[in-house]
């Protein structure tokens, strides 16, 4: 660690030949961008939070596509920085709907004066470095450039949708939309020929939604998924005072899981029980809510092996129970991945759709999509006429958002570049050549909130420490870098996550290269590093 101090450049916010300077910029407004604003702001810093859309949310903004609605319990989404928010709010559900989640953070915004420093409808085309004043400069699409000494994309992790470069895409002359820019006045599908392209976790919600309303609707699956029953339900006021007195337990729970969920596994191996306690076991937890039936199974279902394809088998034949047509439940039967290598998709009838009469499903990965014509999609084998297409093919995970701000570090180097062969980062948190630089989206897995809390803290504590003790600048080492890089490859290639086609190593975006997108960690070990690295001074960063 170098030992050149300086007071910092930037105290407070300035204005000067018409360029506003602030201490730390951060983009986004979703659920982690307003936390960094919110603790930043506590630390008497100047801030500015840059959202490219007209209110706040992030994901929960821009995802209005009917069905979306959490995956986790909706109470251990939210903040728990706030006894007084906690109390205050109520989940109605338990596991809540995009409108409730839109509502509850625009409420978080309010109660603690966020919006004074957000700037709304702030397109980010650039970020750049100067070296030679240590401060990041940040360019908007319209608008004069504004500095920070501290720069942090907290633009999410699913947050740039994706949709394949099919041929004639341009031509189709009804109305287009991908799930992840949802109209906010919604889109009137009733009576038309609807066809959804994408089966992952949005196209699930999607599809049992729309499939009550529209005149006919064409489901184009490229790759089945394991789904399992949501089970959600209504929070009734003695359930909701159960929730409030329970919170401290709650998030001791979501605290001690590998992904900041409330189910814990079961210390026992499937495979050391009997056959029938084994299949009792799966049937209990598949009449319970939400993750259960995943995440509070037998802990080596969520490991590579027979224990993960006993399970695996249950729940295909729990589709197959679910679809009249044994051809169709076929095709919706998983074959190609591990049960859990993927995330897993909850769902409210969605198998019970393609028993519906006017419900077609298409096999794409037998007769791929050649194009989009000006009427439908025309597969190999056949031509389906359209009113509507909807893209439900996911996103560009982690890196894809941060690639769509020109990040240029020292030596003109840019984050897309150095990212190119996969992120290379310490601690998923910094990256060398962009100092001052906290990539807070490529370091949370799991329960999104619960695991951007601490890391939003961590973050917050090390930009007080850097200020506090003189410096003006970190980064992190090559060293450090080198060495967890490793780490998340080597290791990162045993896990379940890492084992199937997914987002969780870019495997959905075509180039892209195959690498895992975040920690292979387990929640309390990532928060354990990350105190160990302050508390010894911040071991792997160079200070100056």
């Amino acid at each position: 660690m170098a030992n050149q101090t300086q007071q910092s450049p930037i105290v407070g916010k300035e204005t000067s030949d018409d360029v506003e300077h602030f201490d730390a910029i951060v983009i986004g407004a979703g659920v982690t961008g307003l936390y960094a604003l919110y603790r930043l702001r506590e630390l008497g810093l100047s801030v500015m939070s840059l959202e490219h859309a007209s209110g706040v949310g992030g994901t929960w903004f821009w995802s209005r596509y009917p069905g979306a609605r959490f995956d986790s319990e909706s109470y251990t989404y939210g903040y728990s920085f706030s006894e007084e928010l906690l109390q205050e709010w109520d989940w109605k559900e338990h596991y809540s709907g995009q409108p409730e989640n839109e509502r509850y953070l625009n409420y978080v915004a309010d109660k603690f004066d966020l919006r004074r420093d957000i700037r709304f409808n702030s397109h980010v085309t650039s970020a750049v470095y100067d070296e030679d004043r240590g401060v990041w400069t940040v360019n908007l699409e319209d608008g004069q450039p504004m500095t920070a000494q501290f720069f942090i994309p907290a633009v999410g992790s699913l947050s740039a949708g994706y949709i394949p470069d099919f041929e004639g895409i341009d031509s189709f002359k009804g109305d287009v939309c991908h799930t992840s820019r949802w109209p906010a006045k919604g889109m009137d599908l009733a009576g038309k020929r609807v066809g959804v392209i994408g089966t992952g976790a949005s196209g699930v919600q999607l599809i049992t939604e729309i499939a009550k309303v529209v005149g006919h609707l064409t489901v184009f699956q490229r790759t089945a998924n394991y789904c399992a029953p949501l089970r959600n339900g209504s929070i009734d006021a003695e359930t909701q005072k159960e929730i409030k007195a329970s919170y401290p337990e709650i998030f001791r729970k979501c605290s001690e899981t590998a992904g900041s969920f409330i189910h814990q596994f079961d210390p026992r191996s499937a495979l050391e029980v009997s056959p029938e306690e084994r299949l009792e076991q799966y049937e209990t937890l598949w009449k319970e809510s939400g993750f259960k039936k995943w995440l509070s199974n037998f802990h080596d279902v969520m490991l590579p092996g027979e224990a993960n394809e006993d399970y695996a088998e249950f729940v295909r034949n729990k589709i197959r129970e679910r679809v009249n047509d044994p051809v169709v439940a076929e095709m919706l039967v998983p074959k190609d991945h591990m049960f859990g290598s993927k995330r897993l998709p909850c769902e409210s009838g969605y198998y019970e759709v393609y028993n519906q009469d006017n419900v077609l499903l298409v096999d794409v990965k037998n007769a791929p999509i050649e194009r989009i014509t000006p009427t439908g999609v025309k597969t190999s084998d056949k031509d389906y006429e359209l009113d509507v297409v909807i893209f439900a093919t996911g996103y560009d995970a982690v890196t894809g958002p941060l690639n769509l701000i020109h990040i240029e570090g020292e030596g003109g180097l840019t984050l897309k570049e150095k990212f190119a062969g996969g992120p290379k980062t310490y601690l998923g948190i910094a990256t060398v050549g962009f100092p001052n630089m906290f990539t807070i989206n490529a370091a949370s897995v799991g329960n999104f909130v619960r695991s951007a809390e601490p890391l939003v803290e961590w973050v917050t504590e090390t930009i007080r420490y850097v200020r506090d003790n003189g410096f003006t600048r970190i980064a992190a080492t090559p060293e450090a870098e080198d060495e967890w890089t490793k780490h998340v490859n080597e290791d990162g290639a045993k896990i379940l996550r890492s084992k199937a086609d997914s987002w969780f190593v870019g495997a959905n975006i075509p180039g892209k290269a195959r690498a895992l997108l975040n920690a292979p960690d387990p929640a309390p070990v990532m928060r354990a590093k990350r105190l160990e690295v302050a508390a010894n001074g911040y071991t792997g960063f160079d200070l100056q």
